[in-house]
């Protein structure tokens, strides 16, 4: 286990556990949370936490050509009358997806610390966010990094109404060119979209 101090630097990723924890402390600075993603690594921890810092292997990923759309939920897009945008409300998004309660997990992992970061990323061109409208008002979305090398990095998503997140999800990769979806650990709702387990040494090549 690496202690990190005030220094811009992580260990190599192949010291992580088999957990995928490879170093705790440090900040969320832009310097360093640019360099934890160009290397394969991502803060994940709650307020009770220090700052923990994660390279999980095997991967979790989706490959946009694999992307999997259901008979149900080609329906519901063909039909739907939600609006997807980009970069339009950042803040918000992020906020909303702070608030979701998810099982087994308490609290929030996005803490105040947290949200200060990604907008400062996102003023920058590195975080990007996807609203789904129903008219005014903001019922679903997502946002994650993107690294300027065809990789995007998912880090959270919300609904307030059915399958607001899958339409924001899937109208985003299907109008967007990257080579790669880092969704970092495995999910049944994105397992069922298509998302597979990839080796570190193969996602690291993406990079």
């Amino acid at each position: 286990m690496y202690y990190l101090t005030d220094d811009i630097w992580f260990p190599p990723v192949d010291q992580a556990t088999s957990e995928g924890l490879l170093a705790v402390g440090g900040d969320l600075s832009t310097e360093r949370l640019l360099l934890a993603y160009k290397s394969g690594i991502f803060p994940w921890f709650d307020s009770r936490q220090p700052i923990l810092w994660w390279s999980p292997d095997p991967r979790f990923v989706l490959f946009p050509e694999h992307l999997k759309v259901s008979k149900s939920m080609r329906r519901i897009l063909n039909q739907t009358d939600l609006v997807v945008t980009v970069n339009k409300a950042f803040r918000a998004v992020i906020m909303q997806c702070a608030k979701v309660e998810r099982s087994g997990q308490k609290g929030t992992w996005i803490t105040n610390e947290m949200i200060a970061a990604y907008i400062r990323l996102h003023d920058l061109g590195y975080a990007k966010s996807i609203e789904v409208w129903r008219d005014s008002a903001l019922v679903g979305g997502l946002y994650g990094i993107d690294l300027n090398n065809g990789v995007f990095c998912g880090e959270s998503m919300f609904a307030l109404e059915n399958n607001a997140s899958k339409v924001g999800f899937i109208t985003f990769i299907r109008n967007s060119n990257y080579n790669l979806i880092d969704c970092q650990v495995y999910t049944g709702h994105l397992k069922r979209l298509g998302a597979e387990d990839i080796s570190r040494a193969a996602f690291l090549e993406y990079l």
